[in-house]
């Protein structure tokens, strides 16, 4: 039977009844209960005889405020967002490196770029697949797994793990197994009001849990609002969407590319005429071939069905758009591991009546992330797969990056993007399609993301399937290096493709005479742009919607340009950029938003005329 108790309480019953070392285990994201965190963090941190090591991953936070023309922006919109949000302690003191001596925290996944500067974070950082992680956890001596879930009257008697029945339901068996033992190790739970009631596999009776915290919380979710898709991301969304096969299956990430690719699949159904247009003048000839073998540029008669360990905004919206609707296991339309989005697609799941939630299975990541256990069933499931994923950089010679930069410091991690590049390979049928952005710009300075070499690898090269930029589609699989680095230059951006080429020829891995075909000599951002320009209605900034207002999506675009063009940090830039400011009056509301309408003192002019160069200079048409 349960024990329903306050939260203090909890902390004493857990102190009371597990070993001086506690070994507690969090969901990934949105699925920790932070105040009972934060209460049995601060009573360990006082108690030096006692230990306490988590063992988790992405642990959210508000983002960084920072200072100057960014604070201005993300101060009234995070107090807005986030709202009461109860910020994690033991994240805090990890980003300052002021950890107790008695307390660490293990991840396997983070919040991406966001403890690169954290040294207790790197070093207890582990390097492990998605799929691996329960197994992992439970042979660290776990003993306390703590949770959020979500009740429903319609389920009396029964709790949902809901957003994160990930790596609990792969722990349960193996902690049931040690129980049998004799050990000692609790299951708490807190019921969240805002969390969705998932129903299916990821419900457990309420017995099922030692502790039950007895008041909900009742503060906001964290969520992760929508940001703004770029035209270059628009292009890679495009291309991605002709490869995706009608009766097929889909896996896709978060992020703009993500929103991107969902953005192209919702045209290619509901705008066919327009759609087909733009393709028509993109010219895809050159991989015609592969695009009728692999995908189509048809609407969806059959429909797709969604296996993603991260059950995504943009899948949800595919499901509403009739696109996902291929049911398989009783009417199930998506598996998914995990959640986490905008409050919107909270809201949406928390409104759908719970006969409609079971179209979505919330389900241990082992069944999603892996093939085993079930094998023939999820062959038959996962027809004509697409896992697509993004990476950061890829080398010519097919390795990609995703996780981690050359010095060794974790940007994010390997999550379940090896277990899908593989399933792509294993699967009859499926394809891994890696989206890259073929080049970046920061600080005025702008670099190809397609590099000869590059000092750590995500995807070994042996893996190398289908990679995806804004200029076009490398069908890597099976070819020999030197066809690989031809295929990848083509898709590369033409200011790079010199040097690139060189590299190669340097090392021997293409030939002297090399010369690439002269429809690829035009990989230009310009090119995109004049073709964007001529359908507007194929590149919404925010499909799938926006948390930002009118004049925050202004400003956030113009911040952006900042970033991408300026080294804030030089005066002489600075200054060059004031100069070239418009008038204040062309911006008023803009300008009422982030404080600078009437400017007081040097600095304060200094920003506004920045803030008004970046607004002219990306203001859309």
């Amino acid at each position: 039977m349960a024990y329903s108790c306050s939260i203090d309480t909890a902390v004493d019953e857990v102190l009371a009844r597990l070993p001086a070392h506690i070994h507690m285990g969090l969901p990934l994201g949105l699925g920790k209960p932070n105040r009972f965190v934060n209460a049995l963090y601060a009573r360990v941190r006082d108690l030096p005889e006692r230990q306490l090591t988590l063992y988790t991953a992405l642990s959210l936070g508000r983002p960084a405020l920072g200072d100057g023309l960014q604070r201005r922006f993300l101060e009234p919109f995070v107090a807005r967002v986030f709202a009461d949000y109860p910020e994690l302690d033991y994240l805090a003191d990890l980003r300052a490196d002021r950890l107790p001596p008695n307390i660490r925290v293990e991840q396997f996944f983070m919040q991406p770029g966001s403890l690169l500067h954290s040294q207790a974070a790197q070093q207890d950082y582990v390097s492990s697949n998605y799929s691996h992680a329960a197994r992992d956890i439970n042979a660290k001596g776990l003993n306390l797994i703590a949770q959020l879930v979500a009740e429903d009257p319609e389920r009396p008697g029964q709790l949902s793990l809901s957003c994160n029945p990930d790596i609990t339901l792969d722990l349960l068996p193996l902690v049931a197994r040690r129980r049998a033992a004799g050990e000692t190790i609790l299951l708490l739970g807190q019921v969240h009001t805002e969390l969705p009631y998932m129903p299916g596999a990821c419900e457990l009776p309420r017995e099922a849990f030692d502790l039950l915290i007895e008041q909900p919380e009742r503060s906001r979710l964290f969520s992760t609002p929508n940001m703004p898709v770029t035209t270059q991301d628009h292009f890679i969304g495009l291309h991605a969407s002709t490869l995706v096969r009608d009766g097929g299956t889909l896996q896709v990430g978060i992020g703009a590319m993500g929103d991107a690719l969902t953005a192209a699949l919702l045209a290619r159904q509901a705008d066919t005429t327009g759609y087909r247009a733009l393709l028509d003048e993109l010219d895809l000839s050159p991989w015609q071939g592969l695009i009728d073998r692999e995908g189509g540029l048809a609407p969806f008669a059959e429909g797709l069905y969604g296996c993603s360990e991260m059950f995504v905004n943009g899948l949800l919206a595919l499901v509403e758009a009739g696109i996902v609707r291929r049911p398989v296991a009783d009417g199930v339309l998506v598996h998914g591991g995990f959640f986490l989005g905008p409050q919107a697609f909270y809201q949406r799941l928390r409104e759908m009546p719970l006969a409609q939630r079971k179209r979505f299975a919330m389900s241990a990541i082992s069944y999603i992330n892996e093939l085993y256990g079930d094998e023939p069933l999820k062959r038959a499931q996962r027809r004509d797969a697409r896992f697509i994923n993004t990476v950061f950089c890829h080398t010519l010679l097919g390795a990609a990056v995703a996780d981690q930069l050359e010095d060794g410091r974790v940007l994010s991690g390997v999550g379940g993007q090896y277990n899908f590049v593989a399933q792509g390979h294993a699967l009859e049928g499926a394809r891994s399609i890696l989206l890259l952005r073929s080049w970046r710009e920061a600080g005025g300075e702008v670099t190809s993301n397609l590099v000869w070499r590059y000092g750590h690898c995500t995807i070994p090269r042996h893996l190398r399937d289908i990679v995806v930029t804004e200029y076009g589609i490398a069908d890597l699989r099976g070819q020999t290096d030197a066809e690989v680095i031809a295929r990848l230059l083509a898709i590369s951006d033409s200011r790079f493709q010199a040097e690139l080429i060189e590299q190669a020829q340097q090392a021997g891995k293409l030939p002297g005479d090399f010369v690439l075909d002269p429809r690829f000599a035009q990989n230009t951002p310009q090119r995109l742009e004049t073709l964007r320009a001529r359908h507007v209605r194929l590149f919404p900034e925010y499909p799938l919607g926006s948390d930002f207002t009118a004049e925050e999506r202004d400003v956030l675009r113009a911040l952006n340009w900042l970033k991408s063009k300026l080294k804030l940090s030089e005066v002489l830039q600075l200054g060059r950029a004031a100069l070239e400011a418009p008038a204040a009056q062309d911006y008023p509301a803009q300008l009422q938003r982030m404080g600078l309408a009437q400017p007081q003192g040097l600095r304060e002019e200094v920003y506004q005329r920045l803030l008004l160069a970046g607004l002219r200079a990306s203001s859309r048409d």
